[in-house]
C-alpha cells in the first residue's frame, strides 16, 4: 500500500474547540483521470461555501493504471482539506474499508466520483447521523421525492434487486446500491469486520448486517443522473450479488452475522426509525428447511420429466413449481416455522420470483441438451436461492410480527 500523499489529520477536522461532529467524505476512484479533478474542485467549493461541520475529502485510488494517482496527489497538495490514499488492490469495498478504518472523523461518508447525486442531499444525509437520528444514512433513488434519470435496463435491474432484498430479507431501506452513504465511525468499524466483499456488493452486505444487528438506517431521497461512462457491469454484478446474498443469508442463519455495536437509545421523537432486535434463526430450523427442500427437489424432478414430453419448458416448469410449491409451503409452515396460517399474497410474490428466475435458467439450456440438463439448471438455480428463500419465509411469509 502506497500512502505517499498527505495523510496527516487536518487541523480543522480534529479541532476539539468546534465541538461539532467531523465528517470524512471518501471518493473511491479507479482510472478516473478525467473525472477526478472536476469532482474534487466542485465538492471542495460546495463544502467551503457553507457546509456547517468540520470536513475533509479523502481520495482513494485503488489500482489505477492511468494518471489518476498523480492527479490525486496533486489535489491533496493543492487543497488543505483534501487527502489521498493509494491501494494496490481493486474494489470499491476495499477502498471504503481502508479509508473508513483509518479515518479520524466522527462520521465517515462516501460518494461516487461522477457526482451523479445532487450535492444538496449531502447535509441532510450527514445530519441524520450527527443528530443521533440514525447510525447509518443512505441516499435513495427509489423513494418518494427522489428524481432520477437512467436507462430502462438499469431501472429494471435496480428495482428487481432491491425488491429481492425487501421481500427476501425483510429490509426497510429501498436502495442498497446508491453511491451516497454516511455512518457513525464507531458503529461502522465493527460491521466492516464482518463484511467480506471488497467490490460492489460491499454496500448491500454492510446494510444487511446493520439492520440484522438492530441499527437504524435512514434514507434521504436524492436527485440522481446516470453516468454514461459508468464502469458497472450489470449482468456480472447481478450474479456476484446473488452469490453474496446467499453467503449473507447463511451467516445470518448460523449466527455468524451478529456483531456487538454501539446503538443509540431509541427516542419517542423517531419511533419509525427504531428497528426490532434480530430474531434468532436456529440451525435446527434451517436443517428442517433444507430437508424439505431436498424432498421438494426430488418431487420436482419426478413431475417435470414426464410432463416435459408434452409441454414447453416454461409451462412444464410452472406446473412442477406449483405442485411442489404447495407441498413445500405447507411442510415448512407446519414443521419449520410452526405457523398455522400462511400469508397467501406474500407466498404468491415469492412464488412468482422463483418462477421467473428458474424459467430463465431452464430457457438458457442449449437445445438438445436433454431433459436432465433442464432439471439440473432449475435445481441449481433453486439451490442458489435456497438461503434467500429461507430468509423470505422466516422474516416475511411466516413472520410472527407481520400485521
Amino acid at each position: 500500500m502506497d500512502t505517499r500523499a498527505a495523510m496527516e489529520p487536518s487541523p480543522r477536522l480534529l479541532d476539539p474547540a468546534t465541538r461539532l461532529a467531523s465528517v470524512d467524505i471518501v471518493i473511491p476512484v479507479l482510472n478516473e483521470e478525467r473525472a477526478l479533478p472536476g469532482c474534487v474542485r466542485t465538492l471542495t467549493k460546495f463544502l467551503d461555501d457553507g457546509f456547517p461541520l468540520p470536513w475533509r475529502i479523502t481520495i482513494v485510488d485503488n489500482g489505477s493504471t492511468d494518471a489518476t494517482w498523480p492527479l490525486a496527489a496533486a489535489l491533496a497538495g493543492e487543497f488543505e482539506h483534501v487527502h489521498a490514499l493509494r491501494l494496490d488492490i481493486r474494489g470499491r469495498g476495499a477502498a471504503l474499508r481502508q479509508a473508513w478504518q483509518a479515518s479520524p472523523a466522527d462520521i465517515v461518508a462516501y460518494m461516487d466520483v461522477d457526482l451523479s447525486t445532487d450535492l444538496d442531499a449531502l447535509f441532510p444525509l450527514v445530519a441524520s447521523v450527527a443528530s443521533g437520528h440514525s447510525e447509518i444514512a443512505i441516499g435513495t433513488r427509489l423513494a418518494h421525492g427522489a428524481r432520477t434519470r437512467r436507462s430502462l435496463r438499469r431501472e429494471v435491474v435496480s428495482r428487481g434487486y432491491n425488491a429481492l432484498l425487501r421481500y427476501g430479507f425483510g429490509v426497510r431501506f429501498s436502495d442498497a446500491q446508491c453511491g451516497f452513504k454516511a455512518a457513525r465511525t464507531d458503529v461502522v468499524r465493527p460491521l466492516m469486520g464482518k463484511v467480506e466483499d471488497d467490490s460492489w456488493f460491499f454496500d448491500t452486505e454492510l446494510l444487511l448486517l446493520a439492520e440484522h444487528n438492530g441499527l437504524r438506517v435512514h434514507e434521504v431521497p436524492v436527485d440522481w443522473i446516470e453516468d454514461a461512462d459508468s464502469r458497472v457491469r450489470v449482468v456480472r454484478t447481478a450474479i456476484d450479488d446473488l452469490k453474496g446474498l446467499t453467503r449473507v443469508a447463511w451467516s445470518m442463519s448460523t449466527g455468524r452475522a451478529d456483531v456487538e455495536v454501539a446503538r443509540a437509545e431509541p427516542t419517542p421523537t423517531h419511533p419509525d426509525a427504531v428497528l426490532a432486535r434480530p430474531r434468532a434463526v436456529t440451525v435446527a430450523k434451517f436443517a428442517s428447511f433444507a430437508a424439505i427442500g431436498i424432498v421438494s427437489g426430488i418431487l420436482y424432478a419426478l413431475i417435470y420429466l414426464p410432463l416435459r414430453e408434452f409441454w414447453s419448458p416454461a409451462m412444464t416448469n410452472l406446473a412442477a413449481l406449483v405442485l411442489t410449491g404447495i407441498v413445500n409451503i405447507a411442510a415448512n409452515r407446519r414443521w419449520t416455522f410452526g405457523r398455522r396460517t400462511t400469508a397467501l399474497f406474500r407466498a404468491a410474490v415469492l412464488f412468482v420470483a422463483n418462477y421467473v428466475l428458474t424459467t430463465a435458467a431452464v430457457l438458457s439450456v442449449p437445445a438438445g441438451a436433454g431433459r436432465m440438463a433442464e432439471v439440473g439448471a432449475v435445481v441449481a438455480t433453486y439451490g442458489l436461492l435456497t438461503l434467500v428463500r429461507f430468509a423470505a419465509l422466516d422474516r416475511w411469509v411466516f413472520s410472527r410480527t407481520r400485521k
